[in-house]
């Protein structure tokens, strides 16, 4: 073994079949040790010239990089083109600069698998180019690129392999590679224990459901410095099983989508605790920036965002409580309604929205609990009209969530409905063309904090906010864009317990307009009851 590691560091040729990469193996995984043994892919057998099916070769290496006790299977420069390859525990994968493993564009050389842990993917594909399941200590790297050639595959979800999948791994590390051009989903984790992607450029907008990364029930993950450019949501969070998904921390991130950039949903059985983003850039993205759903049961619960920008994103941020209530599989019973609640968003700011405008959207006797909302700057396209402030929005409990499924909302800012102890700190909207809806509307909310909302554009006809059957609501040092007209009309038999406190600045002509059926000192200001 000394002779070995000695043959490594001085950069030698072969011996017994095993030679040294461009940047010697790390000697543990995550505080493991793994032997120092290099296995070359091409003393297997590998050609790499793009056009002989590699994989026989290729699988040769990693079971005896697993059989020697664990080490390094080193890809030098060339194109592997394969089929499925089957990872083993205690090994690494290392693709040097200037190697390419290339996925086949033959469906056969794919092997289907189903993996033991059951969920919904069930239905969607059973191949991959890149498989694991129930290993630990597995490392995925080096300055090489993973080619799936997605183009290749048309039809449904079962004919279009994923490029990497892990299935009930622990201890999972891939980094600094380049992810491209995948048939489905680029990345599946689900039910994994300690996952980290670093470095990551992913870059697929080739196929259908190009999700750049997917991270399925699984706990304790780490997503840190990558760049995503995906045809589908760029990161997402699922729980397409009865495990939740938790303890993952998404940073310093580059995000752009042809759907939405950071997600929790739509599949959320398992649910969703303890989430942190930050510190993300976000550009042309078709849907939403941020998208934090709960529909399929399951509890979404203590989530933070926060030092995020976003240029040219149709929709910066969409919260949605539902109740399509798919099963985690195909035969299960119907989830329960869930739950979303302790979310906070902060430090945001997003141009380039178009005109449907923000939702926070519960369901009646199910709210979206404990939302703040601070340090918030948003413009918009504007341009609604006085028929869309008075739009009736349909429930719509079983559809699928996207921003987009109420239609032109009745704010051009943020419409709220269905919510308890909901927070708006220092936000500010504004309309690059003149709009007639209000910058916040608020229906069957309890418990409304508002302090220094700004709004640079106003309806010329009608208020500047409304409020609907809205209880235990505090307005302070808000501020409207005109100086006529009216600042907050008020509506609803179940209004109760609105205050606006005595900093509350207003140019509007009229402060509060109440209607008839508001109850009789339901609103008050400073100074007098309405």
């Amino acid at each position: 073994m000394r002779r070995l590691i000695l043959c490594s560091l001085l950069g030698a040729v072969s011996l017994a079949g095993v030679i040294a990469p461009e940047s010697p193996a790390r000697p543990s995984v995550s505080g493991q040790p793994v032997p120092f043994q290099v296995f070359n892919v091409r003393e297997f057998g590998a050609r790499g010239d793009g056009q002989t099916l590699d994989t026989i070769a290729l699988q040769k290496a990693v079971d005896a990089c697993a059989a020697s006790g664990g080490g390094t299977v080193h890809f030098p420069p060339g194109r592997y083109l394969s089929g499925t390859l089957f990872l083993k525990s205690r090994i690494t994968i290392h693709l040097e600069s200037g190697a390419t493993l290339l996925g086949s564009r033959r469906l056969e050389d794919y092997t289907p698998t189903i993996p033991a842990i059951r969920s919904y993917t069930d239905t969607y594909t059973e191949r991959s180019l890149i498989y694991a399941e129930q290993l630990e200590h597995v490392t995925l790297e080096g300055r090489g690129e993973i080619d799936g050639q997605g183009a290749s595959f048309k039809g449904p979800y079962k004919v279009r392999p994923y490029l990497l999948r892990w299935v009930g791994c622990r201890d999972v590390l891939v980094r600094d590679l380049t992810l491209r051009d995948s048939p489905m989903w680029v990345q599946h984790y689900l039910a994994c224990d300690g996952v980290r992607l670093e470095g990551l450029t992913v870059n697929s907008r080739c196929n259908a459901n190009n999700d750049g990364i997917d991270i399925d029930g699984c706990q304790r993950v780490r997503i840190a410095n990558c760049d995503i450019r995906s045809g589908d949501d760029a990161i997402v969070l699922k729980s397409t099983l009865n495990r939740p998904c938790k303890h993952v921390v998404v940073a310093n991130c580059v995000l752009s989508s042809d759907c939405n950039a950071f997600k929790l949903g739509t599949e959320s059985t398992g649910g969703f605790e303890n989430i942190v983003m930050n510190n993300c850039a976000i550009y042309d993205t078709r849907l939403s920036g941020i998208a934090l759903e709960t529909v399929d049961g399951g509890t979404l619960d203590r989530v933070s965002v926060a030092n995020v920008t976003m240029d040219n994103v149709r929709n910066p941020i969409f919260v949605r409580l539902g109740n399509r209530a798919r099963p985690f599989e195909q035969g299960a019973p119907k989830p329960g309604m869930g739950m979303l609640r302790n979310v906070s968003l902060s430090d945001i700011q997003a141009a380039g929205a178009d005109p449907i405008g923000c939702a926070i959207a519960g369901l009646p006797g199910h709210p979206v609990e404990n939302l703040t909302l601070s340090n918030i700057r948003i413009r918009f396209a504007g341009g609604g009209k006085e028929s869309d402030a008075q739009r009736a929005i349909e429930e719509k409990p079983e559809a699928y969530p996207e921003y987009s499924m109420f239609g032109r909302l009745p704010a051009y800012g943020f419409y709220c409905r269905h919510a308890r102890n909901v927070r708006f700190d220092r936000v500010e909207v504004g309309s690059l063309a003149p709009d007639a809806r209000p910058s916040l509307v608020c229906e069957d909310v309890e418990g409304l904090r508002l302090s220094a909302w700004s709004a640079l554009t106003g309806s010329a006809t009608g208020p500047d906010m409304r409020l609907e059957n809205v209880r235990d609501a505090i307005i302070q040092g808000c501020s409207a864009a005109r100086k006529s007209g009216v600042f907050l009309r008020v509506g609803g038999k179940d209004t109760a317990a609105i205050r606006l406190e005595g900093d509350t600045v207003s140019p509007a002509a009229t402060l509060v307009e109440t209607a008839p059926e508001v109850p009789r000192g339901a609103v008050k200001t400073s100074d007098a009851s309405q």
